[in-house]
């Protein structure tokens, strides 16, 4: 069972990682970080949780306890970042028009 936590998230945007791309725009609401039923936070962008398999590994440890949605988190994944789910976003954002003035050339002088 998922616990909630404080939700960071302002007008679309969220704490994340550098250069990761935005949702504003794009109908898709940045969701909330979450606590999975290991008692990891999932989706704070510290990566470090007190429970995580991570930071208690051993031999004895199974890889396959770390597999699985409860791992993953919807909007603040390090998986935004690729070029295939930027294409995405950018896919689902409004049409703007370019910005421009009908009567004053703003590209004068640019070259």
């Amino acid at each position: 069972m998922k616990r909630k936590l404080d939700n960071p998230i302002m007008d679309d945007t969220q704490p994340h990682q550098i250069n990761a791309p935005s949702f504003k725009g794009t109908g898709i609401k940045p969701q909330a970080p979450f606590v999975n039923e290991y008692g990891v936070v999932i989706g704070d962008s510290k990566y470090a949780s007190e429970n995580s398999p991570l930071e208690n590994w051993s031999e004895d440890t199974d890889p396959e306890i770390m597999a699985g949605d409860e791992w993953i988190h919807p909007t603040n994944d390090i998986g935004w970042n690729s070029t295939e789910n930027r294409e995405l976003l950018e896919a689902k954002r409004a049409p703007h028009a370019p910005f421009m003035h009908p009567d004053k050339d703003v590209s004068i002088k640019t070259d």
